[in-house]
């Protein structure tokens, strides 16, 4: 893993698809800074209340208030997954659909207080504890936990080197 330090902001009147795409690119680039003959597989993942998106919190306080609006209620998840090697660059959004049960205010304080809200988009692991608050899910498991493996399997498999797309084939 190359850790990346990118600002994750999203910018003024961008949409959720815009910021993760651009995000994941220039996370991908960022790593191809320290490593530019590898492949590298980057994402970023947004929460979309309606026409808010929701990155990560930036303090217990901003968690708490993010699983107060996700509670009871149903929001987008949005992943987008970039694979890029010098001269070479291969992008898939995924969309899923997450409907939470209600949370009390017991619960939302337990939650934050674990620690796991505090770097998740959305403020909600669901491959963590946070799994015993999601009532259903629409679309890909693997893309509400952060990276959507079908979308990495064909980004394997249909990129231009041989070796990648036996891997993708190796990994089905």
């Amino acid at each position: 893993m190359l850790p990346t330090d990118i600002c994750e902001d999203v910018h003024p009147g961008e949409t959720a698809d815009a910021a993760v795409e651009r995000l994941a690119s220039e996370k991908a680039a960022r790593a191809a800074e320290s490593a530019s003959e590898a492949w590298i597989l980057a994402a970023d993942t947004l929460v979309l209340l309606g026409e808010e998106i929701l990155g990560k919190p930036r303090d217990d306080l901003e968690a708490a208030s993010m699983l107060r609006r996700l509670s009871g209620r149903e929001h987008l998840v949005v992943t987008a997954v970039h694979l890029l090697r010098a001269g070479s660059a291969l992008c898939r959004t995924e969309r899923s659909r997450v409907l939470f049960a209600p949370m009390s205010e017991e619960e939302i304080r337990w939650y934050v207080a674990t620690g796991e809200p505090s770097d998740k988009a959305g403020a909600y692991g669901v491959q963590g504890l946070g799994a015993r608050f999601i009532r259903e899910i629409h679309g890909s498991f693997t893309n509400v936990m952060g990276l959507p493996a079908r979308a990495v399997y064909t980004l394997l498999r249909d990129a231009p080197d041989p070796a990648l797309s036996t891997l993708a084939l190796a990994c089905a």
